[in-house]
C-alpha cells in the first residue's frame, strides 16, 4: 500500500514535470516568433490624411483639414501647414527592423497601456498607432497598429509627437534682406532711411544709407544700419502669448499704438530670378504699466545711484497686422528701439579712410604744424619736413577719436587741438576737426563748424601726445 502511494506520488511530479516542460516549449516557441523585417507596415499619403490627433503623457491635441489644417477646438489657431507635414511624413513609408507576431501580452512591451496613441483618419479607413517602451538593447521603440504583432522600429515616431500646441502654431517669419531700399522709423522715432550707391555726399564710398535732416543727406554707419537689419531677421518670434489678439489685448500689450514701428522696403529674388518689392513691418512695445512705473520712478529718484541694476524688461512685437502677438526678450527691445539717428550714424570724429589722408595741418598751443605725404601706387608714405614719419601712432590716435555721446553743445573753453584734414576726394578735399575742453572726463569735437559729440578725454591727450611725439622728436 505504502509503496502504492509513492508510485501515486512519482506519477504526479512527472506529470507536472511534462506540464511545465510543455509550457516551457510553448514559451520558446511564442519567442521564436521574433524576426528581422525591413516591412513596411503603413503607406499613408499625407495628402490623404483629413484627421490627426494623439495623446502624449498631458497632452491631447487634435486637428482636420478643410483646405487648411485647423486645431479641433479653435480654428483660430493658425496652424504650422509644414509642421503638420513633418508629423504625417514618417507614416508615408513606416518600415520596422523587428516584427513579434500572435502577440498575448502587449504589457511586456508597454502597449497594454501605451505611452502614445496617435489616430490618423483619411476618407476610406482609420489608423491607431501605438508606443510602447523603449528597447533600450535595440535602440528602438515598440509599435503597435492593431493588427496583433508588435514592431521595433528604427525611427521611433515620438521624436516628433512629443509636441505641444505651441510648437504647432503657424509663426510669423522675419526676412532676409537681399537690397534694402527704405527704412522708416515711426513712432518714438520718426524719420527714412534710404539706400543710395556711389553717393558724392560722404567721404566713404562703403555708405550707403543716408537719411535727410535739416535739407541735408547725411550718411549712416553701413555696419550700424546692417546689424540693426540683422536683428530684426534673428529676433526669436516664438514666445507667443496670443495667437488671435483683440483689440483690448493688443491695447494691454501697448501694441494698439506702437512705441516703434519698423517698415522695411526691400527687393528679393524669386525662384525665376526676378526682382519683387516687398516690406516687412514691425512693431514693438514695452509693457503699458511696467513703463508707466519706471516713469515714475525716474521721477522721484532722479538723482538716485542705488537703482543701477539691470531692470527686467517685458516687452511685445507683432508683425504687420498679425493677429499672434509676442513677447521678446529685453536685450531685442533694447536693440530695436535704439533706431535713432544718432544709434545708426557715424560715432568717429573722421569717419574718412586713413589712407585718404594726403595731409595734416595741426595747431597745438598757438603752433602750427604740417604734415605731408607722397604715394607711390598703394603705398602712401608721410612726412613731417623732410623726416619720413612712422604715422602708426598718430592714425591710430586720430582713428580713435569716437563719439561717447552727440551733442549740438557749443564749445566755451579751450581748444586742445585741431587738425584740418586733407583728402584724397573730390567731394570733400578737406575736414576741419576742432578739439575743445569739456570737463575733466570729456572734450567737444566740432567738425566743420558744426558740434557733433563728446569724446573721451583720453583719447585727446593720446593725440596731443602723438603729435608731440613727431614734432618735438
Amino acid at each position: 500500500m505504502q509503496r502504492s502511494k509513492r508510485i501515486y506520488t512519482l506519477l504526479g511530479v512527472l506529470a507536472v514535470s511534462c506540464i511545465a516542460t510543455f509550457a516551457v516549449l510553448k514559451v520558446e516557441e511564442k519567442k521564436e516568433q521574433i524576426s528581422n523585417s525591413d516591412e513596411v507596415i503603413l503607406e499613408i499619403s499625407t495628402d490623404s490624411v483629413q484627421a490627426l490627433s494623439w495623446d502624449y503623457e498631458d497632452t491631447s491635441l487634435a486637428f482636420h483639414k478643410d483646405d487648411q489644417w485647423l486645431y479641433d477646438e479653435d480654428s483660430a489657431f493658425p496652424v504650422d501647414e509644414e509642421k503638420m507635414e513633418e508629423l504625417l511624413e514618417q507614416f508615408q513609408s513606416f518600415g520596422v527592423s523587428f516584427i513579434i507576431e500572435d502577440v498575448e501580452d502587449y504589457a511586456q512591451y508597454g502597449l497594454e497601456d501605451p505611452l502614445c496613441t496617435i489616430h490618423l483618419e483619411t476618407e476610406d479607413q482609420s489608423y491607431d498607432i501605438l508606443l510602447g517602451n523603449y528597447s533600450n538593447m535595440d535602440s528602438e521603440r515598440y509599435v503597435s497598429i492593431g493588427d496583433g504583432n508588435v514592431y521595433l522600429v528604427s525611427e521611433d515616431p515620438l521624436d516628433y509627437f512629443d509636441t505641444q500646441l505651441s510648437d504647432m502654431i503657424d509663426h510669423d517669419e522675419t526676412p532676409s534682406f537681399d537690397t534694402v531700399e527704405q527704412i522708416t522709423f515711426t513712432g518714438e522715432e520718426d524719420y527714412s532711411v534710404f539706400y543710395e550707391e556711389d553717393s558724392t555726399e560722404t567721404y566713404q564710398p562703403e555708405d550707403v544709407y543716408f537719411t535727410k535732416k535739416n535739407g541735408k543727406n547725411l550718411p549712416l554707419d553701413t555696419d550700424r544700419v546692417d546689424t540693426y537689419l540683422n536683428e530684426i531677421t534673428t529676433m526669436d518670434l516664438t514666445d507667443y502669448v496670443t495667437y488671435n489678439a483683440t483689440e483690448e489685448e493688443l491695447q494691454s500689450y501697448g501694441l494698439d499704438d506702437p512705441e516703434l514701428t519698423v517698415a522695411v522696403d526691400y527687393t528679393v529674388e524669386n525662384e525665376d530670378g526676378e526682382e519683387t518689392d516687398e516690406t516687412f513691418v514691425l512693431n514693438i512695445s514695452r509693457d503699458p504699466e511696467e513703463k508707466q512705473a519706471e516713469k515714475e520712478d525716474s521721477e522721484t529718484d532722479e538723482d538716485s545711484e542705488d537703482d543701477e541694476s539691470e531692470e527686467e524688461i517685458t516687452a511685445y512685437a507683432r508683425v504687420g497686422e498679425s493677429q499672434i502677438v509676442y513677447q521678446i526678450s529685453g536685450s531685442d527691445y533694447e536693440a530695436l528701439m535704439a533706431a535713432s539717428y544718432d544709434s545708426l550714424r557715424h560715432p568717429e570724429v573722421l569717419s574718412a579712410d586713413f589712407s585718404d589722408v594726403t595731409e595734416l595741418d595741426i595747431t597745438l598751443e598757438g603752433k602750427e604744424y604740417t604734415i605731408t605725404s607722397e604715394k607711390d601706387d598703394d603705398t602712401r608714405t608721410y612726412y613731417y619736413g623732410e623726416e619720413e614719419l612712422e604715422i602708426d601712432d598718430l592714425q591710430s590716435a586720430v582713428e580713435a577719436l569716437s563719439a561717447d555721446s552727440f551733442t549740438e553743445e557749443e564749445p566755451d573753453q579751450k581748444e586742445e587741438i585741431s587738425l584740418t584734414v586733407h583728402l584724397d576726394n573730390e567731394y570733400f578735399p578737406e575736414v576741419q576737426i576742432q578739439l575743445y575742453r569739456y570737463d575733466g572726463n570729456y572734450c567737444l569735437a566740432v567738425v566743420d563748424g558744426e558740434s557733433v559729440s563728446l569724446v573721451e578725454r583720453s583719447y585727446v591727450i593720446d593725440l596731443v601726445e602723438a603729435v608731440n611725439a613727431i614734432v618735438l622728436n
